[in-house]
Parts: C-alpha cells; sequence; structure tokens
C-alpha cells in the first residue's frame, strides 16, 4: 500500500506541476482555462491507457470482472488518481463546479483507492475510466469553443451533437451492460458491485442535464431556422416592391 501512496503523491505532483508550467508559459489565459488544459490532457492520456488496456492488454472486461490488478490498470489508476485530487482541489478552492461533478470526482477518488486496496476489479474500474472520459476531450472542447466566440458556428454544433451521442452511447447503453454483467458475476466484491451502481446512477443525474441541454438546443434552432425564413421572406418581399 506503500507504493500505492507514493504513485499517488508522484501522479499528483506531476499534474500539480503541469497546471503551474502552463500558468506560468500561458498567462495571458485564465486559471479556468490553464485547468481545463490539464484536464484535456488527462482525458485524452486516459482514454488512451485505459482502451489499450480493456482492449488489447485484457482481459475483457464484461466477462472478466474481479480479476486481480495487473501493473498496467494499476499504473492507469494512479494517474487518474491523482488528476482527479487534483482537480477535487482546484475546484473547490475555486468554487467553479456544483454539487454533482464534486460527487462525480469523489466517487471516482474513493472507487479507485478501494479499488487499488482490495488488489482487484482494476479491469472494471480502468473500463468505467474510459467510458467516463472519452467525452471529455469534446466537453472541454466545448467550452474552449465558447470562450473563442465559435459556439454558435457550426463547428460548436457538431461537438455538441458528438457529445451527446457519445455520451448516451458508452455511459447509458455500455455502462448499462457493464453494469448487469458486473452484477451477476459472482466474482467482484460487494463493495464493488454498489460502487457500480452509484457511478451508473451518477450518469443517469448527468444525462437528465443533457436532456434539459437538447431540449433547449432544439428550440435554439428552430428559432434560428424561423428567423433565417422570416429574413428570406422579406428579402423576397422586398425585391418585389423594388
Amino acid at each position: 500500500m506503500s507504493l500505492v501512496v507514493v504513485g499517488t503523491l508522484l501522479c499528483l505532483s506531476c499534474w500539480v506541476s503541469l497546471y503551474f508550467i502552463l500558468c506560468n508559459f500561458n498567462g495571458s489565459r485564465s486559471y479556468e482555462w490553464n485547468c481545463r488544459l490539464v484536464t484535456l490532457v488527462h482525458g485524452i492520456l486516459a482514454c488512451c491507457i485505459t482502451g489499450y488496456i480493456g482492449y488489447v492488454d485484457g482481459p475483457w472486461p464484461f466477462t472478466n470482472p474481479g480479476t486481480k490488478n495487473s501493473p498496467l490498470q494499476i499504473s492507469a489508476m494512479l494517474v487518474s488518481l491523482g488528476y482527479f485530487i487534483f482537480d477535487m482541489a482546484w475546484c473547490v478552492y475555486f468554487r467553479t463546479e456544483g454539487p454533482v461533478m464534486l460527487a462525480h470526482h469523489t466517487m471516482s477518488i474513493l472507487g479507485i483507492l478501494l479499488t487499488l486496496w482490495l488488489g482487484e476489479s482494476g479491469i472494471e474500474a480502468c473500463a468505467v475510466l474510459f467510458g467516463s472520459e472519452i467525452t471529455n476531450p469534446l466537453l472541454q472542447a466545448r467550452w474552449f469553443i465558447k470562450q473563442t466566440g465559435h459556439y454558435g458556428t457550426r463547428l460548436g454544433d457538431i461537438v455538441d451533437v458528438l457529445f451527446v451521442l457519445l455520451f448516451v452511447l458508452m455511459r447509458v447503453f455500455v455502462g448499462g451492460t457493464m453494469l448487469y454483467c458486473e452484477l451477476i458475476s459472482p466474482n467482484p466484491r460487494f463493495f464493488i458491485k454498489c460502487g457500480g451502481v452509484a457511478m451508473y446512477a451518477l450518469s443517469w443525474v448527468f444525462m437528465v442535464d443533457i436532456v434539459r441541454f437538447c431540449i433547449k438546443k432544439s428550440k435554439s434552432w428552430r428559432k434560428q431556422r424561423r428567423d433565417q425564413q422570416e429574413t428570406v421572406a422579406a428579402n423576397g418581399h422586398e425585391g418585389k416592391n423594388d
């Protein structure tokens, strides 16, 4: 367990160092801008590592839950654990996130710690990390597009649509299948299964916000289409008068 503590502190120091390096060399941007760059790096890195674990290194999480943690799985969890601790502290200090996101970070930290402590179910933890972080680059891209004034363009619409589709696919359908396999398997510990249920329930909390966003976005698109039609009709009428 001492190696886990050392590894966590090392990964945490790396994420903190990256953040301060970005703040130093990118001082014209806000603290949140640089923090989201760190978040983007973690999202891409976590997806690459956990994707390799699930699809190449194995075992397959849907058929082999509850197996012993491999060194690569432990490394992936330590990298994400260090990031979640950093981001949790940053969000609390700057008060930028609400209770739902803070609950997500708390559950992620506790889930990874439990998996490392038990020494098993690392493959499920990595699968959850992959499913939750794969939408992260799109989420950060959406924020950066907003900050640079390009959100109202076709690029912003494409990012929104891709984010919603990927979230529903990975968090609801794939995540639901993963949870079902976890619950019916006799191998995972009871606490691991409870953690899986909690994470999936939290995904549905996020899903409620996404549904509200989709409704708002749909109304915005209809309004834009109606305004365009009215503009075309007005221009056409004025043309006839000329």
